[in-house]
């Protein structure tokens, strides 16, 4: 996929990409491939395709994300998928949760170069030895089964704290799993990247009575 593919999937989304968001996902582009070169933050054959598998992934969010600016925590980031993502392609406060210090320097680098330092939170800690705070919005790719991620997430989830979580063929199973011990809303949202992927958009979200 070409910048300019992913412009035109973006636009039948809804959403306009500006040339300023342009610079900064070019800008993070050239650093992600630099930095590959030095530590694992992708896997390898996924960079011939970085404009569709993680930037068009990860900002297939954007219109299932709440009205408003809130800020968002991103459980896992890695490379800053999807949470690095949205930050550039918002005005969000954004929350990026590592525990590896090579990727969260990473991700403060990338947010430097891209100019929005000043809206980028790296924390380099494992997420359940994090101080939590309460998210509105939490975003997680690839990281766990469903119901692990919810373990981790809880401290985060207040009451109308929405999850958008990537997920992949195994979603159902996963979701069957989960409703043994939490009560949510749940919404499915086909992946523009991955015809056996689903985005679960889970609200109202709380832990069964044992």
């Amino acid at each position: 996929m070409t910048p300019a593919q992913f412009a035109s999937e973006m636009s039948r989304l809804g959403q306009n990409v500006s040339r300023e968001t342009f610079s900064r996902l070019e800008t993070y582009d050239a650093l992600l491939r630099k930095w590959q070169a030095k530590i694992n933050l992708v896997a390898k054959d996924s960079l011939q395709e970085l404009w569709r598998r993680h930037f068009l992934d990860s900002a297939q969010l954007l219109p299932l994300l709440p009205q408003g600016n809130d800020p968002i925590t991103d459980l896992g980031s890695g490379a800053g998928f999807p949470g690095l993502v949205l930050a550039v392609m918002t005005e969000r406060e954004v929350h990026l949760v590592d525990s590896d210090q090579r990727k969260g320097a990473f991700l403060l680098e990338c947010a430097r170069q891209a100019g929005i330092a000043s809206r980028v939170k790296v924390h380099t800690t494992r997420i359940e030895a994090a101080r939590a705070w309460k998210a509105p919005i939490i975003t997680a790719r690839a990281l766990a089964a469903l119901d692990q991620l919810l373990d981790w997430a809880s401290p985060y989830i207040a009451p109308q704290t929405v999850c958008l979580f990537l997920k992949g063929a195994r979603a159902e199973d996963e979701l069957t799993l989960a409703g043994r011990s939490w009560n949510m809303a749940t919404e499915r949202h086909g992946s523009l990247t991955d015809p056996s992927g689903v985005i679960l958009r889970l609200s109202n979200i709380e832990r069964r009575s044992t």
